[in-house]
């Protein structure tokens, strides 16, 4: 599939989103199960939250919401059998691992990393901003970790990701996961479906 072929999904998403999480373990067997092509798209929901006036995750500013969204995606986490465990830092800082899954996002390695990241936030309550488990995630996926790492941290891709959220936040999003399929923008795990079966319609 070529990159103007409408049989896509973008996928913007956030390493320290709750729901990123759950599209994250779902979006790729759905998508071939389609034959729908994802375009992964990291971006920092950090600078998107602070323009529109918040200081740090809105769920962080209302407790009952927050109560609310941990029984809401335990129960999303075994509706879909997703592995799931309250992590014990929230919203955890997540910038590394977004630098490296831009870094390699054409690449065939990126959704294999991105769901290890993923399960060691919101499985394994691991620090995913740590130089070494990012590296050890690397190095599972079978690729050149060091030098992945050191491209990742290499100012223009850092100047990418910061253009990346910049276009996430000119195009409306405004919370993650947020999909793009023929235009049209999802929002939310519950929204995954429906983008991919646009996509799939195109």
């Amino acid at each position: 599939m070529g990159a103007s072929d409408p049989r896509r999904v973008e996928f913007w998403f956030d390493f320290g989103s709750t729901y990123s999480h759950l599209a994250m373990m779902r979006i790729a067997p759905a998508a071939a199960a389609l034959g729908v092509a994802i375009d992964w798209r990291p971006f920092l929901l950090g600078p998107v939250f602070r323009a529109l006036g918040w200081d740090g995750s809105p769920f962080l500013a209302q407790e009952r919401k927050l109560d609310y969204v941990w029984r809401d995606a335990a129960r999303e986490a075994r509706k879909y059998g997703v592995p799931w465990r309250r992590p014990t830092a929230f919203p955890r800082r997540a910038v590394l691992p977004s630098r490296v899954a831009l870094c390699g996002a054409q690449a065939p390695w990126v959704g294999a990393f991105c769901r290890r990241m993923m399960l060691l936030n919101f499985a394994e309550d691991r620090d995913i901003d740590d130089e070494t488990v990012v590296l050890a995630a690397l190095a599972e996926s079978g690729v050149d970790a060091d030098a992945i790492l050191v491209q990742a941290q290499g100012e223009a891709n850092k100047l990418a990701l910061r253009r990346q959220t910049d276009e996430a936040m000119a195009r409306g999003v405004f919370g993650a996961p947020t999909f793009f399929a023929r235009g049209e923008l999802f929002w939310g795990n519950d929204r995954l479906d429906d983008a991919l079966a646009l996509a799939a319609a195109a």
